[in-house]
């Protein structure tokens, strides 16, 4: 797997989790200092399953499967550890953090492409 496949797959996991943090109530009031809406929680939930889901698919697209699912894991759990390591020391960078992850990773998806 190349730099920018793995880049492509960390950025996608940490947005994934991101969202997936902020659908829950103790994390959004850490966050944004309000509960979060009923309405949000099933866009934020969407949305981070989506970003799991693609990071997963863009390892396993980057190194095939016979080594695609391994790094796809390996990338989710570093991505997992960087959303609790920012959440624990400085949850209101989450949201910042999330959203500048979002056109890194679409910067980085031809470079992910071309190798």
């Amino acid at each position: 797997m190349t730099v920018p496949a793995l880049l492509l797959s960390l950025l996608l996991g940490f947005a994934g989790f991101a969202a997936l943090a902020l659908s829950l109530d103790r994390h959004h009031r850490a966050v944004f200092r309000a509960p979060v809406p009923g309405r949000r929680v099933g866009g934020l939930r969407a949305a981070g399953w989506s970003g799991l889901a693609l990071s997963f698919a863009a390892a396993v697209a980057a190194a095939g499967w016979s080594f695609g699912p391994v790094q796809g894991i390996g990338s989710l759990t570093g991505s997992a550890l960087a959303v609790v390591l920012l959440m624990a020391y400085r949850p209101t960078w989450i949201r910042t953090a999330a959203l500048a992850a979002l056109p890194l990773a679409a910067l980085t998806l031809p470079l992910a492409l071309l190798a």
